[in-house]
């Protein structure tokens, strides 16, 4: 391995990657160890916080070692940054000849097969001209595009409902069966990605791939001598998704949908087929429509305590069933209808085996309601193991790294969920000047959080908070509720206040575009929930306030985490501690990480929940915060953002 000390320091680019002494400092060091770990194959779990330049810190030695590298990310965006801007600044100052690819799960890239039946259906019917226009946008994009990746096709929004009927699934995809299988753009990207020396992925498509063997990973894997988890916090979370079991109603309606297409195509004259779809589609519906309210995840014995929902369940095998038969009768009239069969059988028993199997040791059963779908899962209570196994496969460097995994320096937490007992450990702290350039203040006299009036109560303290910061403010809320309360009553404040800042609730557009208007205005108030609790950059004076509504402990009656805290609690250990706790201090680290950006960001994180200080896990949460000065004088905030004034 060359010296990396030299490469950091001759390089203009990466000698400019972060400012100042300490940081450099903190960056060689982390370079260095990535570097033994690719070296010695071991695993390593790295915090490095904000400013100390991770990124750079492991592209450098991972490109220099040589051998094939998968990092992947929490998100398609920093997914983008690395391939479009992280990387080829670093292969360019290391003059490194290495090849790069960028890959991301199907339903990315434009569909052939799916697109021209969708422009061949007479009958598709959109829900607005839009969507008619965006069609043919994408048509033409599909003609000239070597990519076929529909985030390059900015005219069309990533949300449009279009996307769906133009784009394919792990279920609907014919693989070498389909007829535009030589132009296919989902095979393109995989191939290129196998030619490649670094392979840019994110965390679904990664599990995704490990468990499904789907989307093309499986053959990278083998090969590959390093793999790296940027945004590492949100392993956990993900992995339990996929190496648990999941099917919705989404997929039944998908279905419906998609053997609708295929029968007009191939199988017209069959006229058995639509009333026998209608009646499977409604049957979905109808399952869905036994469950009141949306946005809820609910635990098994509280499902079948509902006489309905079991009747609509057996209802809908049924109906199913039915489908499935007679589309065995026509499976062979085209690759579509086989499809459809095979896809109807798979549905019906992955139902059934959710329904009928007894309660498999190690995995909990639950139900999450959306508002127009059901989805039905059995999740594994602890991933440590299963993990495990991909880790010990054959010899690779595995590093899992961000700038929220430890609680006051300790990875237990973070380890024992993944797996990872045999992991090196090393923390790099933010070099950022905490104790200058930021205050925390922990209003007094508020209710504990569990109390009717306390959301109004937070806003009350806030506010005295939110004129002295000049707006220029997040307030982050532990749930979507909160969010619409907040939001009410600062309009009633601020119009009673007089007071002229701009209020931006999440949901109103896009993030990205959300966060634009949030940098252009200058003095906004930005309410958000867990959309805007990490992975956004608000440099300078727009952002000079956090406040957060309360510590973001998960809600205790969610299935998984209930059956979670039974098990640990049941070996003999303490749950809140062991689990509970550390998942809060993470996230709340997440929070509080949006204040201070930059060598020059100053500001105040406010953190109203009283618990910080009443309870005695308070200390080891703040302690886990970057070393900030503490207060709870209301003044001293005042004089704070005085001191900032022009």
């Amino acid at each position: 391995m060359p010296d990396l000390d030299s490469f950091f320091s001759s390089s203009g680019a990466l000698a400019q990657s972060v400012p100042g002494y300490r940081a450099r400092t903190q960056q060689l060091a982390m370079a260095q160890t990535v570097a033994d770990t690719i070296a010695g194959n071991r695993i390593l779990v790295a915090e490095a916080g904000t400013g100390t330049g991770k990124t750079f810190a492991y592209l450098v030695p991972a490109l220099l070692a040589g051998g094939k590298v998968i990092i992947s990310t929490g998100t398609k965006t920093l997914q983008d940054q690395l391939f479009t801007r992280d990387i080829p600044t670093v292969r360019a100052a290391l003059k490194a000849p290495v090849t790069v690819a960028l890959l991301k799960g199907r339903a990315n890239y434009v569909c052939h097969y799916h697109l021209e039946r969708t422009l061949q259906d007479g009958r598709t019917s959109f829900a607005s001209r839009d969507e008619v226009k965006y069609l043919k946008l994408i048509e033409r994009y599909a003609g000239v595009s070597k990519s076929g990746d529909k985030s390059s096709l900015s005219e069309v929004p990533e949300n449009a409902a279009v996307w769906q009927q133009v784009t394919s699934t792990r279920e609907n995809c014919l693989g070498s069966d389909c007829p535009n299988y030589k132009d296919c753009f989902v095979m393109e990207a995989r191939k290129q990605a196998l030619a490649a020396d670094v392979v840019v992925v994110n965390h679904h498509l990664f599990f995704a791939d490990v468990m499904l063997r789907d989307e093309g990973l499986s053959e990278l894997l083998p090969a590959c001598n390093t793999v790296i988890f940027d945004e590492a916090h949100q392993l956990p979370e993900t992995a339990s998704l996929f190496f648990g079991e999941s099917v919705s109603t989404s997929q039944l309606l998908e279905l419906a949908r998609d053997t609708e297409t295929e029968a007009l195509l191939g199988a017209r004259d069959f006229t058995a087929l639509p009333d026998t779809i209608a009646a499977m589609e409604k049957a979905a519906r109808d399952l869905r429509l036994t469950i009141e309210g949306e946005n809820t995840r609910l635990p098994l014995a509280a499902v079948m305590k509902n006489p309905k929902f079991g009747g609509a369940l057996d209802d809908l095998l049924e109906k199913l069933s039915a489908l499935a038969a007679l589309l065995e009768s026509q499976a062979e009239r085209s690759e579509g209808l086989e499809n459809c069969w095979q896809r109807a059988r798979e549905i019906s028993a992955s139902i059934k085996h959710w329904r009928d199997q007894a309660e498999a040791e190690g995995f909990v059963r639950w139900l999450e309601v959306f508002s127009h779908a059901l989805q039905l899962n059995a999740t594994p209570l602890s991933i440590a193991e299963i993990f495990n196994k991909q880790l010990s496969a054959s010899p690779r460097a595995w590093i899992f790294t961000s700038a929220t995994l430890a609680v006051k320096g300790d990875f237990s937490h973070y380890n024992g969920e993944m797996g990872l007992a045999t992991a090196q450990s090393a923390c790099w702290n933010s070099p950022f000047d905490f104790a200058n350039q930021a205050l925390l203040y922990v209003p007094p006299g508020l209710p504990e959080p569990g109390s009717r009036e306390y959301t109004e109560e937070v806003v009350k303290a806030a506010l005295p908070v939110l004129k002295a910061s000049r707006g220029r403010a997040f307030f982050l809320c532990t749930s979507l509720r909160a969010t619409q309360r907040v939001h009410e009553l600062l309009l009633e404040a601020f119009e009673r206040e007089q007071l002229d800042y701009p209020i931006l609730l999440q949901g109103q557009s896009s993030r990205s575009d959300m966060l634009e208007r949030f940098r252009k205005l200058g003095n906004a108030v930005l309410i958000g929930s867990q959309s805007f609790w990490e992975g956004v950059d608000v440099r300078g004076e727009a952002l000079s306030l956090v406040v957060i509504d309360k510590l973001p402990f998960a809600p205790p009656d969610d299935p998984v985490l209930s059956a979670r805290i039974e098990k640990i609690n049941k070996e003999g250990r303490n749950a809140f501690m062991e689990y509970q706790l550390p998942r809060a201090v993470i996230n709340l680290k997440q929070g509080a990480g949006r204040l201070i950006r930059d060598e020059t960001d100053r500001g105040v994180l406010m953190i109203c929940d009283p618990r910080l200080i009443t309870k005695s896990y308070g200390k080891k949460i703040w302690q886990s915060l970057p070393p900030m000065k503490r207060t709870r004088d209301l003044a001293e905030v005042e004089r704070f953002f005085a001191d900032l004034s022009p």
